[in-house]
This record gives C-alpha cells, structure tokens and sequence, in this order.
C-alpha cells in the first residue's frame, strides 16, 4: 500500500436485520417487532464513523429490500458502504431475539442465516484494495464460521502480506455456529495468532480453548502486539509485548440491554488506538463506548462527543472508579462522578 490509506478502518463481515420485540416475553408470545440492524463488524464500523472516523464496511447482502436497508441503515452512519455486493442468488441474513438478558435461560435468539449472501463471500469474490487500503483492518471469528468460503477469506487476511495494514481480530466465539466443526475453537485460536491486536472475552477464552486468566491466554497467544482480555463488568487487561499487563476496570453502567457492548468496546480501543493514545486511555475509552451501547436498547448507541469521552478517561483514578453512567449519559454533563459514603 503506498501514499495515505482512504479510510481509517476497514470492518469485513455480515450484517443482519434484526427484528427486536417490542415488549418483554416468549418469542412465541411476543406479538410484534421492531426493525433494526446487527452484526459485530458493522456495529464497530458505525460506531467508528459516527466518532468521527473514516469507515467502511465490506460485506455481501442479498438483491432483497432487507439487503437495501441495511446498506441505507450502516451508510446513514457515515460508514462507506461503496464496496458492499449484491447476491440476486441468496438472501440477506435476519434474526429475531427476547428482550430479556442474554446471561439466563430465558433468552432467545433464532437465526435465519444459513445459505446466506453473506456466507458467499470468499477470496475470490472480496477484492484485496478495498481492505488493504486503510490503516486497520478489523475482523471477527463470526465470519469465519460462516462456510468454508468464508473462513478461507479471513484465513489469507490473516496471513502476513506486503501491505497489510494492521489487523484488529476480535474472537467473537459463537457456540452454535460452530456446532457442526469441532475444530471451530482450535481454528479460532490460530486464526487470533495472526493477528496484531486481539480482543478476547475472558469466559469465551475459558468455554473455546480452556484457558483462565489473562496470562494463560497471553500464553497460547504470543505473536499479536496487543492482546486485550474482557472481563465483563470488572474490566478488561490489555497485555501489550515486552510491557507488563494494565487492568482498567470498567465503570459502573445502568444497562438497558446487555448487547453490543462487545463491538462497541473494540470500536472505543480502535478508536483511540487511531489517535495514538495511550493504552490506559485505550481501554477507557473502549469502556466508554461499550457504555454507550448498554445504556441504550439496540446493539448501537450515539457515542459521546470527543471532547466529554476525553475529559472521561482523563480522570484521576479515585474518580474514574466512582464514574456512574446511566441512559443519556453520552450528553455532555450526564455523566456523574460519585463518591460512595463510608
């Protein structure tokens, strides 16, 4: 790649319509939805252009009204949607879940993705300058579970190459896509050892490869520069080579819906890695914006103006762990720094 990339990140992988119930219940029950978007690598792309970066979403959707709204939806956000492709033989993927919590068994998610025109990407059919003409290119093993097409894809993208940008990989493991490859989560771990920064969720580590603490998963993954172990409500470690591990814990969030929250915590760390802050700020940042997600009830919340997300993370310790952030907290002034009583 030569002369200054066109954009900021490149994000690659497919997006769904999602349908959210409109009230509490069974999916059986539920009488009726509200339309919305998803997908871990879109999610990061609006979140990032609505920051105020420059970012494209590269995907595959169906010739179908769902595919153009999808493309309307994420370009609305500012993301370049230019590189997108039109299937007229498969279908744009949709899913349908509860609003109750993800973390109990009352959750429902039902997919409707299989032979989707996502899925038909492949090497031949994504063209290397739309990826490799950007400073980060970001990735996720969902796209990898998608079919053998799509995990050769991501497998040659994450191979060294001349002109590679730096590569962004969030693991994403996702049990069911996987069900029928046992060899899903080893195929997962290598995919993450060619990668040079590296999100990972301390209890998928634990549930795919078997693997507690951040130092086993440092461990059996040594090659990427930055690795950065979530630990859910307590924080996230980054683990950057030849420096010694930095926790940050995350701040105290009044959610509204647990979802998103990862894609917009790797969209807060890109964004900051962009600007070439420090790492401490990285993973504030990164809290930061996945607040911005949970507080809200879709998998995209309006991030924080830069200026209110900088005098955020730039806070002293004490006050950084006594920071409270409820729904319309991204609103300058809404967040509040709250000393607890003896």
């Amino acid at each position: 790649m030569s002369g200054t990339p066109a954009v900021d990140v490149v994000c690659l992988g497919e997006s769904m319509v999602t349908f959210l119930p409109t009230c509490p219940g069974r999916l059986a029950d539920v009488p009726s939805f509200a339309r919305a978007i998803g997908g871990a690598e879109s999610n990061v792309a609006c979140a990032l252009a609505a920051a105020g970066h420059r970012a494209r979403w590269v995907g595959r959707v169906g010739a179908d009204g769902f595919g153009e709204h999808l493309v309307e939806a994420i370009g609305s956000y500012g993301v370049d949607v230019s590189a997108v492709q039109r299937d007229p033989e498969r279908p744009t993927g949709i899913y349908f879940r509860t609003a109750t919590d993800r973390a109990t068994d009352a959750h429902e998610v039902l997919y409707y993705r299989a032979g989707s025109a996502a899925s038909a990407m492949s090497p031949d059919t994504v063209p290397a300058a739309v990826l490799d003409d950007a400073r980060v290119l970001h990735l996720s093993g969902i796209t990898a579970a998608l079919s053998p097409h799509c995990r050769a894809l991501v497998t040659g993208l994450l191979r060294p190459r001349p002109g590679r940008p730096l590569v962004s990989f969030d693991v994403n493991h996702r049990p069911g896509l996987w069900r029928e490859d046992p060899d899903g989560p080893a195929l997962l771990l290598d995919l993450a050892r060619g990668a040079d920064l590296v999100f990972v969720g301390e209890d998928e580590a634990e549930e795919a490869w078997g693997l507690r603490g951040a130092d086993a998963v440092r461990d059996a993954l040594p090659g990427p520069e930055v690795l950065v172990v979530k630990q859910g409500a307590r924080g996230a470690v980054a683990l950057v080579r030849d420096e010694p591990p930095l926790f940050v814990p995350a701040p105290r969030v009044d959610v509204v819906a647990p979802v998103g929250a990862g894609d917009a915590f790797a969209a807060g760390f890109l964004s900051a890695t962009l600007r070439g802050l420090p790492v401490k700020d990285r993973l504030r940042h990164g809290h930061l914006m996945a607040a911005a997600a949970l507080t809200v009830p879709g998998d995209l919340g309006a991030p924080p103006a830069a200026a209110h997300a900088d005098r955020l993370a730039a806070l002293d310790d004490a006050a950084w762990g006594t920071l409270h952030l409820g729904p319309g907290w991204t609103a300058a002034g809404q967040a509040t720094e709250e000393v607890p009583t003896p």
